[in-house]
């Protein structure tokens, strides 16, 4: 009698693990490929800034930005606002040579990127990153980031509707879950 209830409450512990783990992995970040299909590449004259690209989204904690670029022809450099503004790649926070290169927005705040070789040419992106209950986006519209790009994809499906989905699931399910343990 005393395996029986041990294997019961295992199975309601394995019940309530796997639930956290389904919501756990609804609601990690999503992935963005900066510039959708125009990728990370040097705007041509008159076109869409990459700040424009960064307006259509909400990046929130645990996103990640995908930066498509032919390795040895651009960089996804993150810099500090000075370097940003003024094109500095003398003391980078994270340089990547090589593409695709990713970043995870780990932090809420302002991030800066910049291309080491075209920053001057407008081949640069600055995000606002809020935690995933504060929706807000992008720096405002008055801000210095850059990307191209005249069809730019809508944002990535279930990016924060899914978080939202997948928290009133975790509410309305908890209680139930607890329920079946504590019987």
């Amino acid at each position: 009698m005393e395996m029986a209830t041990k294997f019961g409450s295992c199975t309601k512990l394995l019940l309530v693990c796997l639930m956290f783990a389904c919501v756990f992995e609804v609601s990690v970040g999503r992935t963005y490929t900066v510039g959708d299909s125009f990728g990370w590449q040097t705007p041509p004259a008159g076109a869409l800034t990459f700040s424009n690209w960064a307006n259509q989204h909400t990046f929130v904690v645990g996103d990640i930005l995908e930066f498509n670029f032919n390795s040895g022809v651009h960089t996804a450099t993150r810099v500090n606002k000075n370097d940003f503004d003024s094109c500095n790649a003398a003391n980078p926070i994270d340089n990547e040579t090589n593409g695709p290169a990713r970043f995870t927005l780990d932090t809420t705040g302002d991030y800066y990127f910049i291309c080491t070789i075209h920053c001057n040419q407008g081949q640069k992106l600055a995000v606002n990153v809020t935690s995933a209950d504060s929706p807000s986006g992008s720096l405002s519209p008055g801000s210095s980031p850059a990307t191209p790009g005249g069809n730019l994809s809508p944002p990535p499906s279930g990016s924060v509707s899914t978080r939202v989905a997948a928290a009133a699931s975790f509410v309305i399910l908890v209680p139930i879950f607890i329920t079946a343990i504590l019987s």
